[in-house]
């Protein structure tokens, strides 16, 4: 009877006789006799024993071949030859989340098919993992500058590394090697992923110095030669109309004297370049708002007066386009879908949405331009990190959730949570209503009509009016409750994010190197290596010009950080221990969602002083 190890159907007849008796039969069937049977024995099993090794071996190698083509196929690539184009684009904040909340919002709002999908969502190619030097959770400057200069760095650096020397860029790169470039965003232009590309300081916060070094005033003079965005604040003087520097420098007049820049400021002035009806002349700084562009969900009702990321789109490659025409070079064009990420921080689902349409929709024309130009050109396109933590799903009580969201509550909405709070503060500022006046006022006057909410629960009212300061963020929440839409945090989060690319003329595989799961830094890798350019070089003039080694850099950053209380980060590691967490503690950096709010509350005041100023000269 088998025992317990026995496999099934063995053949349990089998003993020491048979199988001797086995032996001597092959035996005498190959012609060789018992006797040599130990030493053809011995002989067979070291031949059997040095197969085995080989074919161990020779798979190994098989394997070993295969994983080194496929990292390969993601880290190297063929450099193109002659006259090329490079748009890259940023959907800072924008997580795989944001693109199920907005196709489905769109096929909702347009009476879609549920086939119909975004055009981001037709050129889907990889994703990319985000971690800074200094964590888990990447900042918009550390993601920035794995994108600008192929490296890690830490949170709140602009194009510096750990070490606190400054890396090379590829826009700064593409101009040395005779490229046209340009910058086209919704925030202030000095803001983290811009300043990246085109300037280097240890901080963001930074954005006085960060404004001289766009115009020209740096080591390597002027790298940029167009500019469209927000933050005309940081370019006018402290103490003038609409000027948010810290002293008395106006950047605005420095550029136009000492740089040659052209200098625009209103709706105006960039539609007559946008209707095509003046040429863009380089260099060009457009600054249309005195802090960022207002969300795509106000900006449209704001009397047009600033134009939108499409717009910019258009008009800047169009711009570049003309530029490079007589060249052998082309250009690299960097797009900022800026606000998705404010959006996020403030949990705002409705201008959400909006953002990440207006984003798809300059990503349509930059695609419309590659499928019709002449020269060879691709389109990358990726996040810096994710922001808010958005799922499309929230369960609102103890009950088994409900499998669905509501769009429809998003499409109802007229304003953005952040003008709705600015309303309120206004509101406060110039009157002192009871309560019970002030939540009326803010059902009649911000929630029904702003919000598209008709019924907006007592608590939610009196939250809303006694914490005026909170208002922004309560606000959101009614619509994220009503539309089931989930948010884990304020802040950015380590998903993993989307990659996208289109190439007409060198076709998907232009963009091989980014396929499949990737770092951040392999995307800054990528642009350089298409444009072919020396970002290397770039690095060491920047060093020398500076004039500084290593140890002297970091002497004087680790004095600027003991004397600056509002910067913070650990600089150093590689995210830390076991958990990620840092391997050095400095001082905090200020949150970049909190300052654009205080900006913002800064220009609102300038607005009203300008016209209490206003109604009193009237009268």
């Amino acid at each position: 009877m088998a025992n317990a190890t026995t496999p099934l159907l063995a053949d349990d007849r089998r003993s020491a006789h048979s199988d001797d008796l086995s032996d001597s039969e092959e035996d005498a069937l190959r012609g060789r006799s018992h006797a040599t049977h130990t030493g053809r024995s011995l002989f067979s099993r070291s031949r059997e024993a040095l197969l085995f090794i080989w074919a161990l071996l020779a798979t190994a190698g098989v394997l070993i071949l295969a994983v080194w083509i496929s990292h390969h196929q993601q880290t190297s690539f063929t450099k193109p030859g002659g006259k090329r184009n490079l748009v890259f684009m940023v959907s800072d904040g924008m997580g795989p989340a944001s693109l199920s909340l907005t196709r489905s919002f769109r096929q909702y709002t347009d009476g879609l098919d549920y086939g119909d999908t975004l055009t981001l969502d037709k050129h889907f190619w990889g994703t990319s993992r985000t971690r800074s030097s200094s964590s888990l959770i990447t900042d918009s400057a550390a993601g920035a500058t794995a994108f600008s200069c192929g490296e890690k760095s830490y949170n709140g650096a602009i194009s510096t590394l750990p070490d606190s020397t400054p890396c090379g860029t590829v826009l700064e790169a593409a101009k040395r090697a005779g490229f046209v470039t340009g910058l086209v965003v919704t925030t202030d232009i000095t803001d983290a992923t811009p300043a990246c590309f085109s300037s280097h300081v240890d901080m963001r916060t930074q954005n006085d110095e960060i404004a001289l070094q766009q115009i020209g005033q740096g080591p390597l003079d002027r790298v940029v030669d167009l500019m469209f965005g927000g933050g005309r604040c940081r370019f006018l003087p402290n103490g003038t109309a609409g000027g948010c520097r810290k002293d008395d420098v106006n950047v605005v007049d420095i550029a136009k004297n000492d740089f040659g820049w052209n200098y625009i400021d209103d709706r105006a002035s960039f539609d007559e370049l946008w209707l095509g009806k003046k040429d863009v002349p380089l260099p060009m700084l457009g600054l249309f708002a005195d802090t960022d562009i207002p969300f795509e969900l106000d900006r449209r009702q704001l009397n047009d007066i600033y134009p939108s990321l499409s717009e910019m789109t258009e008009t800047a490659i169009r711009a570049l386009e003309k530029a490079t025409k007589d060249s052998d070079k082309g250009f690299f064009l960097m797009i900022e879908g800026s606000r998705i990420d404010h959006a996020g921080h403030g949990n705002d689902p409705s201008a959400q949405v909006r953002e990440v349409l207006e984003y798809d929709k300059a990503m349509k024309t930059v695609i419309e331009f590659l499928e019709n130009s002449k020269v060879e050109g691709v389109m990358v396109a990726t996040s810096d990190h994710e922001t808010g933590g958005l799922s499309v799903a929230k369960q609102l009580n103890v009950e088994y959730p409900e499998y669905l969201w509501y769009p429809g509550v998003l499409a109802n909405a007229s304003w953005s949570s952040e003008h709705l709070a600015h309303r309120l503060h206004k509101h406060v500022a110039h009157h002192d209503p009871s309560i019970a006046d002030l939540k009326r006022w803010i059902h009649d006057e911000l929630v029904v009509p702003g919000l598209g909410i008709a019924d907006a629960t007592e608590e939610e009212l009196t939250t809303v009016a006694l914490y005026p300061a909170l208002a922004q963020p309560a606000l959101a929440k009614m619509i994220s409750d009503r539309a089931q839409i989930g948010w884990s945090t304020h802040g950015h989060s380590a998903v993993d994010v989307n990659i996208y690319s289109y190439s007409a003329v060198g076709g998907p595989a232009a963009a091989d190197a980014l396929r499949g799961n990737v770092e951040n830094t392999d995307v800054g890798r990528f642009l350089r290596e298409y444009l072919g350019v020396d970002v290397d070089a770039v690095t060491q003039e920047l060093r020398e010009k500076r004039g500084l080694d290593t140890s002297a850099k970091q002497q004087q950053q680790n004095q600027l950080l003991e004397g600056d209380d509002e910067s913070t980060g650990s600089r150093t590691g590689n995210g830390g221990g076991h958990n990620g967490e840092t391997t050095e503690s400095q001082p905090e950096i200020p949150d970049h969602w909190t300052a654009h709010e205080e900006l913002e509350t800064h220009r609102l005041e300038e607005e009203e002083q300008a016209e209490e100023a206003k109604e009193y000269t009237e009268v």
